[in-house]
């Protein structure tokens, strides 16, 4: 893209990496750079030294935003542990994290907000998001709530709800989910993550646990959520209509802001200098107790010692710094380097360190094999149906329960018109009319569409059948729901059997578009441009459910593969 004029988004732009990225981003002539990080100050402090750095700019050259994007805007300056404590709100924050994605918390979303307020061309993302979520240690939660339920049969609610909070996957889910819808409604053009492998490059064997155990298993699950971050931006680069995506994965130390003397800073706080004498020493037998502070003296003092600040991975000390750095270890990668890269990539370079683009040339897609074998399995199939009388429409395995819906419904069709041209030429009403008695009449057919979970609506829309299991709704809970107008066309869309003349409507304009498609296809033309043509529709002289249902989902739910 071009970067020139272009409206920025920097996403940790505080950190080493983000603010090697906004003095990079200026070579190139952004109109704006909004740079944010999770406290304000971070923030203010950042955009106070680009405007340092580039005295001449325009006074909204560089505008700072702060807060945690992975919770609601109302909550944004809150600690995570405020939220947590307070009973209400951790309620809201596990249900924002498992509920089904609507309206209310996707605009309630502090991601979404920021996105669709400033709508950038790009964003770059410098948040180490799998630090951000691993780190809140399902594991010490576990051994709680076990704890809980060894000393009482029961856990508080306070703690299950704090372990639902933590769980990885669903706020990674919920996280992209967020961001994806946000990038489409700002109509960003390209999201770049600037990622992590959890380990710095090194394998199980890492020596560098944070203090934990080795291998650490919050470290692992570190790397895992990584992964599982990476695979779903591999995902969301190949949904159509959406902004290219890229990754930068650095594996190795980060290094470095700044180096000097001073108070060391630990996870944000400084470290008090503590001492006690050798004659207080402790026996070692009995129990060790971890409460037991008694003739552990306070100095009053903090640790103070030469150091070097390698941003969000922390300060280490020089010898600490010599041991990572060292030949073999995690070895250093410099946050300018990394600034370079991205860049180049954000212009439309190709520096071959974009793990996404590795992942596309490295997965194994459809074959030409797959493509024959796929023909003669059809006519296995068709073979079969004519043998056994049989029509094999959806068993409901393969899903959403629309796709057996509109399976079944085009059957429907296939069954009173017997082809598309048929359909277009009979009224909804009698399309309605035949589709009732059918369904009435044909115990199998009904039976078969009941037995596999769907629902059927009936031509006047007040009276549905349906089977002991049911798809949609879909349980998430409440055993009884209302039943409204909403609720019936929200129910109809994603998989209830339609009935009513206004969803053969539906399929009557479908039938329209297709040919309207096929004749704006020129007689003569038999070259490879169209997929959709005369002879893929059999001159509409037959329907065939599986063709109008890829049509579909194509056409109306954007659901189609545009990478090979």
């Amino acid at each position: 893209m071009n970067i020139n004029g272009s409206t920025v988004l920097v996403l940790g732009g505080w950190g080493l990496v983000g603010s090697a990225v906004c003095r990079k981003l200026m070579e190139f002539n952004p109109a704006r750079i909004i740079v944010t990080s999770l406290k304000q100050h971070e923030a203010e402090e950042a955009v106070k030294e680009l405007f340092t750095l580039y005295p001449d700019s325009p006074t909204d050259m560089f505008i700072p935003w702060w807060g945690n994007v992975f919770t609601r805007t109302s909550w944004k300056d809150l600690p995570r542990e405020d939220i947590l404590k307070d009973s209400e709100k951790r309620r809201i924050l596990v249900d924002d994290c498992i509920d089904e994605l609507n309206t209310e918390i996707l605009q309630s979303s502090a991601l979404y907000d920021v996105l669709f307020t400033y709508k950038p061309d790009a964003v770059i993302d410098c948040i180490n998001t799998a630090t951000a979520i691993a780190y809140q240690d399902i594991y010490a939660g576990a051994r709680k709530i076990l704890k809980e339920t060894d000393d009482n049969q029961y856990a508080s609610s306070e703690t299950v709800e704090r372990l639902v909070a933590s769980l990885y996957v669903p706020q990674l889910t919920r996280h992209i989910q967020i961001l994806y819808k946000g990038l489409v409604d700002a109509k960003t053009t390209v999201y770049l993550k600037v990622g992590t492998s959890g380990t710095g490059g090194m394998g199980l064997n890492i020596p560098y646990t944070h203090s934990e155990e080795q291998p650490s298993r919050v470290l692992l699950a570190k790397a895992a959520v990584a992964g599982a971050q990476t695979l779903l931006l591999f995902l969301t680069a190949r949904t159509p209509n959406g902004p290219i995506v890229k990754e930068i994965k650095p594996s190795a130390t980060i290094a470095w802001k700044r180096i000097g003397y001073g108070q060391v800073m630990r996870k944000g706080k400084l470290i008090p200098l503590e001492d006690m004498l050798p004659e207080h020493a402790k026996e070692t037998n009995g129990q060790f107790s971890f409460n037991d502070t008694q003739h552990i003296i306070d100095t009053g003092d903090h640790v103070k010692s030469v150091f070097i600040d390698t941003g969000e991975n922390g300060i280490f000390s020089r010898a600490e710094f010599q041991t990572i750095s060292a030949l073999g270890q995690m070895e250093i990668v410099t946050p300018e380097e990394i600034a370079d890269t991205v860049v180049f990539e954000l212009r439309g370079g190709n520096t071959g360190l974009d793990v996404i683009n590795a992942l596309d040339a490295s997965v194994m897609g459809p074959t030409y094999r797959g493509g024959i074998m796929r023909n003669d399995a059809m006519s296995q199939l068709n073979a079969l149906e004519k043998q056994y009388d049989v029509h094999s429409v959806a068993f409901e395995m393969l899903g959403p329960p629309r796709l057996s819906k509109l399976l079944f419904e085009a059957n429907i069709l296939k069954r009173i018109a017997h082809s598309l041209e048929s359909v277009s030429s009979m009224t909804a009403i009698e399309l309605s009319k035949q589709a009732e008695k059918l369904i009435i009449e044909n115990h199998s057919l009904r039976s078969e569409m009941l037995s596999v979970g769907l629902v059927i609506l009936m031509s006047d829309g007040e009276k549905y059948l349906r089977g002991s299991d049911v798809k949609i709704p879909a349980f998430r809970g409440e055993n009884s729901l209302e039943i409204d107008t909403h609720s019936i066309k929200q129910w109809c869309y994603e998989g209830w059997i339609d009935l009513r003349p206004s969803n053969f409507e539906q399929w009557q304009e479908r039938i329209i578009r297709i040919k309207k498609e096929v004749q704006l296809i020129a007689p003569d033309d038999t070259s490879s441009r169209h997929y959709y043509g005369k002879h893929y529709w059999v001159d509409f002289n037959e329907i065939d459910e599986g063709k109008l249902a890829a049509w579909i989902f194509e056409r109306e739910d954007k659901g189609w593969r545009f990478k090979r």
